[in-house]
This record gives structure tokens, sequence and C-alpha cells, in this order.
């Protein structure tokens, strides 16, 4: 799932080529072609084969095109928690990718296809509604959470102004978001959703207090 989410993060930021977004998507086809029969059978050569490509091509994308939020939170996770890189980016990526909105609908949906999960007919954001899906029924098939128990209410500000400065403006992303928004992803990761509302209409009341004109 790390190398799934270099792949997609590489592909969808705003630093990537010709040949970066080649290796990103046979990357992301590989691995879902290949992940659920490795997970079921470590045996099978053949796959085994498949996703150490993936990985390979993946790690080539993402060193030239970086990657983006959903590293910068699971890097502050880890160094908070301890919490596993892979599994800290295998349960944000849904959660991110769907707060980037349609800022990353085209790409996602490029993605899909490329990957057997939708067709050139279907629109964009349907698209992209797939490919997020695609994601989370791979946690779901590998007993990955969709939270994370270990945050803890009073390092999500502290952890969400080291994201945002590993972020921004080192990695080119396709969204800006700022710490409260990022704050607000945490508690969305500790499935505390009123706190999240509650934080994001602090953070847009407070912006429009300051620029009222938007």
């Amino acid at each position: 799932m790390d190398a799934l989410c270099h792949a997609v993060e590489a592909y969808i930021g705003h630093s990537n080529t010709k040949k970066t977004r080649q290796y990103a998507k046979v990357a992301v086809r590989l691995i879902v072609q290949n992940i659920e029969r490795v997970y079921e059978d470590g045996n099978n050569m053949e796959a085994r084969s498949n996703m150490l490509h993936a990985s390979f091509l993946a790690g080539k994308a993402f060193t030239r095109a970086y990657v983006g939020y959903i590293h910068a939170i699971a890097h502050a996770l880890g160094g908070q928690y301890n919490i596993p890189h892979g599994l800290a980016n295998a349960i944000i990526m849904p959660y991110m990718l769907e707060a980037y909105g349609q800022a990353v609908h085209k790409p996602l949906h490029e993605l899909a296809i490329c990957a057997g999960l939708s067709t050139p007919l279907e629109s964009d954001a349907l698209g992209a509604e797939k490919f997020i899906q695609a994601i989370r029924s791979l946690n779901a098939m590998m007993n990955i959470p969709c939270e994370i128990k270990q945050i803890q209410e009073k390092d999500i500000p502290t952890m969400a102004k080291h994201a945002s400065k590993e972020a921004n403006p080192l990695y080119p992303v396709p969204v800006l978001m700022d710490q409260g928004e990022l704050e607000a992803m945490f508690y969305r990761l500790k499935n505390l959703e009123v706190r999240q509302k509650e934080l994001i209409q602090k953070y847009v009341f407070s912006t429009y207090r300051s620029n009222p004109s938007i």
C-alpha cells in the first residue's frame, strides 16, 4: 500500500513528467492486479515479481515527482506513535484523496482506467470515486482498519504543524491545506467527526472575518 501511495501521490502532484506518469500508471495497474493474489498466497512468485516491479516503478515515479499530504501525515503519525508507515498511508489515502476533491478527479480517473476500475466513458468524478473505493476495498480485504485509534487529541496541533511544514513548500501537492484543515484530517482519522466539523467551521469563520470579500 505504501508503493501504491507512492504511485498515486506522484501522479496527482504538480511535479510529474511524462516518464513519472508512465511509471505510476504501470505501478498502479500491477498493484491492483496482484496485491490480493500475493496477500492470499505468498508463494505466488509471478504475483510477487509483479509487485516487486510495481514497487520499483512507484519508487522511480515519486523520487522525481515527490509525494504529498498522505506521506506528510503518515510521517507525523510514525514519529509520534511509531505507527508503521505503510499502514498509516493505507488508512490515510482514501480520506486525503476525497479531501482533495475535484482537483484530483481527472488524474484519479485516469489511474482508474489504467487499472481496469473505470472506463473513459464515465465522468472524472465517478472514475475518481471508483478508484478511492477500490483502495478502501483493498484495505478491508487485508484487515486494515479505517481509523487510527492511537491518535491523542492533545497531539493533533503539533502533528498538523509538522505535516504542514513538511508538505509545503517541499511537496507539489494538488491542493494546499492550512493547519486547520490538517488538524481536521487528524480528527477524521481518529473518527471524531463532530470535533472535525467544529474545527472546519472555526477556521472557515476565521478566514471569512479576516477577508470578508471571499
